[in-house]
């Protein structure tokens, strides 16, 4: 038998068992979830991008500012 990979839980840092049994893995709980959760809310965790690539991306939705 294989042995059950054993990850890190993002919020508290405590082993949480890879199964199907783990139901909020890689959290090792519902509130380290929220916990996570909210600060996906509040913006405390973003994912980096350059200063102009919004604009770059809706660039063709308006007309150009004059």
């Amino acid at each position: 038998m294989s042995q059950t990979p054993t990850v890190t839980c993002p919020t508290c840092g405590a082993p949480v068992e890879w199964s199907a049994e783990s139901t909020f893995r890689p959290f090792c709980s519902d509130r380290c979830k929220l916990i996570d959760l909210g600060a996906w809310a509040s913006e405390e965790h973003k994912i980096p991008v350059s200063p102009d690539a919004e604009d770059d991306l809706f660039s063709e939705d308006f007309e150009p500012r004059h």
